[in-house]
């Protein structure tokens, strides 16, 4: 989370109030029974996590045909091996500069861009792929790297995707001004590297380009300036066990104290079914029309 976020005094969740390793697998079943194809591991940073790799093992063991794990890399050099071993197939890195200094304004954090390098470096000998970068593009702030970031790329194999700097919780100081379009972030690049767009598939967030030379695809996130709430698939789960359907959510259903309180798998199914079956979500379509002084969830309670 933000450093401004916490300091003496800051009550951080209580193991006891975050779901088990157990929780988090007997949830996930419900949610592969009720359909469920993909499931992604994000934070705040997954990594902290100390059974974050037996997790893995555990959900590869449902059978899930993708899993998924984003991560700003920072412990990424040691756990690349084991998370691979353990099932993990697919990997997201946070990297929004190749300078070290915007990096480091970027991500407000202590963590070390060589290390977050070393990192996607062993995620590859570790036969993690694709593994894919995600750049926030702030104006006035990270721009100018967007076509470093191609170069990586384009160079090592990655699959990168740009996105627009949203107001993702309440904090963050969020202003239309500093969002640099997709359009614009494809103009830059296509100067360089022409692009030919591929067909978008339903419910996909990123709508893909590959590079005319056939050397990999870049990809845009366009949620302020192209809104997709309409074709949106993806509910995310906090690690206090709140269930949202929306990135932009204001509250969640509580399913740890159903689970703790002994409903059982049909229960938490019908629970399940029934908040995704009445969600009208479409804040990124209606932004315009709200008030700046919205109460949002912020980013590091329920990731990406």
């Amino acid at each position: 989370m933000p450093r401004d976020h916490y300091g003496p005094g800051h009550r951080f969740l209580p193991v006891g109030e975050q779901l088990s390793a157990d929780e988090i697998v007997r949830l996930a079943s419900i949610f592969v029974s009720l359909g469920v194809t993909k499931i992604r591991l994000t934070g705040g940073e997954p990594l902290l996590r100390p059974d974050l790799v037996d997790i893995v093992r555990r959900l590869h063991g449902l059978g899930i045909p993708d899993l998924a794990l984003t991560t700003n890399g920072a412990l990424l050099g040691r756990l690349a091996g084991p998370l691979a071993r353990a099932g993990l197939r697919r990997l997201t890195v946070s990297l929004d500069s190749l300078d070290p200094a915007i990096f480091a304004a970027m991500s407000d954090s202590r963590v070390d861009l060589a290390e977050v390098l070393a990192g996607i470096s062993a995620a590859q000998a570790a036969g993690l792929h694709p593994i894919k970068l995600n750049c926030m593009v702030r104006r006035g702030v990270n721009e100018g790297s967007i076509l470093d970031l191609v170069d990586l790329a384009r160079s090592a194999g990655l699959v990168l995707r740009f996105i627009e700097y949203m107001d993702v919780g309440s904090s963050n100081g969020w202003r239309r001004d500093e969002v640099v379009t997709a359009q614009e972030i494809l103009d830059v690049v296509s100067r360089e590297h022409p692009l030919v767009e591929e067909a978008r598939q339903p419910s996909a967030v990123a709508r893909r380009y590959r590079f005319a030379d056939g050397r990999g695809e870049v990809g845009v996130i366009a949620s302020v300036s192209r809104p997709f709430c309409g074709d949106c698939t993806r509910a995310r789960l906090g690690s206090d066990g709140h269930l949202y359907t929306c990135l932009f959510a204001i509250s969640g259903l509580d399913l740890r104290g159903a689970l703790r309180g002994g409903a059982g798998d049909d229960d938490l199914r019908q629970l399940v079914s029934a908040c995704w079956q009445r969600r009208a979500d479409r804040y990124s379509e209606v932004r315009a029309s709200l008030t700046s002084s919205l109460r949002r969830i912020e980013m590091s309670y329920i990731g990406g």
